[in-house]
């Protein structure tokens, strides 16, 4: 199924524009795609007519070129129709937002569609569903622009079911600095199902990581899911919702899906290298990491903090996530102690939590992050920094960047999101280390890595 054109379209024609309410699901699409997205976008109309200036065309099939995407926002009715109009015009593919499909009862309407769109080799998003958000180039999304917040443009795509999941992810990968590839919002997925995107998403690009939230599978859809994840040579990062009676009954009734075995299916996960998240924050810090560095671990942390309570809760949440917090002789007790400044060679503890105290200067932590980088039984460290001790700069996140290149050992860093303290986090950042806003957050990134074993 070739879906270039249907995920990073150079042109779309946004069908079902109203000439009299702005606020019209179609409306928000074409404007904020005419005004901000660098594509060729077309209204159309059935009355055809202007539209602030803009002409609407009567039908696709009245454009002036053969567009890329179609986004069909009409009477679930008006759908086979449409598809079938953009069919003879020549359209790449098409995103269905308008719902009353399946997940209203309607399941013949959505096969009807489906044997349209299969019939003419025509790879359609949906129905119900947001579509696709692809950063400083296409949104789909039907809410205004002033509502909703887009993330920077970057390697992580992620997949869901439910659209409201997928935008709300859309806000925590802004705030925590995670770019995104494109977001593509599936719904019932008649036609273009994960498997498909997954099989696109493996050769492209622009993508390094590919995370989903799925809430089930129709019959025999799971397993040739899974064999295409576990065959991917990128991460794969699966949320799996419907997991209790309850959820399983609201999968149900949300996309018309089969929720299936989820004990079952967390077994072929983990047999099969692909990182499984328990909730949305697991598949945000998750997504982040994988993004971030190419190996795996076998889950030995090293932890450093200038605050031992810190390093007791860390090790803590390690031992919950199976992460193992190895002890060190002293002799490398000894080795890290040597490095350390005068004022804390003597208050500080060197075991493992290694906890430098309030008094520590930033070469403190760069010295001892090496050191206990290089110690061969340690495979990833969590620098758990409080940016309120006296001797910390804003220099500390680049130069702790920097021990990576020394070690190549994954650093992990926690650092709490607080716009004073953004010259830090930058600094991390901008150097390709992954930052946890919370201490959770930076366990589970070490968690991801040692999940990862492909």
């Amino acid at each position: 199924m070739e879906l270039k054109r249907l995920l990073y379209p150079k042109s779309l024609a946004v069908i079902g524009v109203s000439k009299h309410n702005d606020s019209h699901p179609a409306n928000v699409v074409y404007y904020k795609n005419l005004l901000r997205f660098p594509v060729n976008v077309y209204a159309v109309n059935p009355k055809a007519g202007m539209l602030k200036g803009q002409h609407a065309f009567a039908n696709i099939k009245e454009l002036p070129e053969k567009i890329d995407l179609a986004v069909i926002a009409s009477r679930a009715e008006n759908v086979p129709m449409i598809l079938e109009d953009c069919i003879e015009a020549g359209a790449g593919g098409a995103i269905i937002i308008s719902g009353g499909f399946s997940e209203a009862g309607r399941k013949d309407l959505q096969e009807r569609i489906a044997d349209i769109a299969k019939e003419g080799n025509f790879p359609f998003i949906g129905p119900n569903c947001l579509g696709i958000l692809s950063p400083n180039h296409v949104d789909t999304f039907f809410f205004p622009s002033e509502r909703v917040v887009t993330p920077d443009e970057g390697n992580v795509a992620l997949i869901s079911q439910s659209g409201g999941v997928l935008v709300d992810q859309t806000i925590r990968f802004r705030a925590e600095g995670l770019g995104m590839s494109i977001g593509i919002s599936i719904g019932n997925k008649a036609v273009v199902k994960e498997k498909d995107v997954l099989d696109y998403l493996s050769n492209d690009p622009k993508t390094k990581v590919i995370s989903f939230y799925i809430e089930g599978f129709e019959r025999n859809e799971g397993k040739d899911f899974m064999e295409a994840a576990s065959n991917c040579k990128k991460p794969v990062v699966i949320l799996k919702a419907g997991k209790s009676p309850t959820g399983s009954k609201a999968v149900s009734s949300h996309t018309a899906s089969l929720s299936g075995d989820y004990t079952v299916l967390s077994s072929i996960l983990k047999q099969n290298g692909i990182v499984e998240a328990k909730n949305p924050l697991e598949l945000l810090h998750f997504s982040e990491v994988l993004s971030r560095y190419d190996q795996s671990i076998q889950g030995n942390i090293g932890i450093i903090t200038g605050s031992g309570g810190h390093g007791v809760l860390a090790s803590d949440l390690c031992s919950e996530m199976r992460l193992k917090i190895p002890s060190l002789t002293k002799d490398e007790q000894d080795r890290i102690r040597k490095e350390m400044s005068p004022t804390i060679k003597n208050i500080a503890t060197f075991t493992n939590p290694i906890d430098l105290t309030g008094s520590a200067v930033d070469i403190d932590f760069v010295n001892a992050a090496t050191e206990l980088g290089l110690i061969d039984s340690v495979d990833c460290l969590l620098v758990l920094l409080l940016p309120y001790v006296p001797g910390m700069t804003v220099d500390l996140g680049a130069m702790l960047s920097r021990v990576y290149a020394k070690i190549k050992k994954p650093i992990i860093a926690y650092v709490p999101r607080l716009e004073k303290y953004q010259m830090i986090i930058e600094g991390f950042e901008m150097n390709g280390v992954p930052v946890a806003h919370s201490l959770e957050g930076s366990v589970q990134m070490a968690a991801a890595l040692m999940n990862y074993n492909k």
